[in-house]
C-alpha cells in the first residue's frame, strides 16, 4: 500500500472527520463565546463595578503613569494585563459550563433513547 493511499485511508476515517468538524465548530464557537463575554458580561460587569473598563486595567512595570493599555503598549512598557485575564477566565468559565451542559444534554438523550445499529 502506497504512502498516499495509507494516508487517504486514515484521513477518511471517522474519528478523523469528527475531530476536523468538532475544531471547526470550536473555532466559530469561540467568536460567539468572545463576543457574549467581551459585548454583553463585561459591560454588565462594569456597570455593577462602578463602569470600570476591565481591558485597560493593568499594571505597567515601568515608567508610566499610563492612562490606557494601548498607551504603555507604544511606549513599549512591559504590563501585567490582569483585566485582559479576567477576561479569559470568563470566556473558559463559559465555554467549559456550556460544554457541560451540552455533555449533559447528549448523555440524557443516550440514557433516554437506545441506540439501534
Amino acid at each position: 500500500m502506497s504512502m498516499m493511499s495509507e494516508f487517504k485511508e486514515f484521513a477518511m476515517k471517522g474519528s478523523v472527520l469528527d475531530l476536523a468538524i468538532g475544531v471547526v465548530i470550536g473555532g466559530a464557537f469561540q467568536k460567539i463565546v468572545d463576543s457574549m463575554v467581551n459585548d454583553i458580561i463585561m459591560p454588565l460587569v462594569g456597570l455593577a463595578t462602578g463602569g470600570v473598563d476591565f481591558t485597560n486595567r493593568f499594571v505597567a512595570l515601568q515608567g508610566g503613569p499610563f492612562t490606557t493599555l494601548e498607551e504603555a503598549k507604544k511606549a513599549g512598557v512591559a504590563t501585567l494585563n490582569y483585566g485582559l485575564f479576567i477576561n479569559q477566565v470568563l470566556t473558559f468559565l463559559i465555554v467549559a459550563f456550556v460544554l457541560f451542559m451540552v455533555i449533559k444534554g447528549v448523555n440524557r438523550m443516550r440514557s433516554a433513547a437506545p441506540l439501534t445499529r
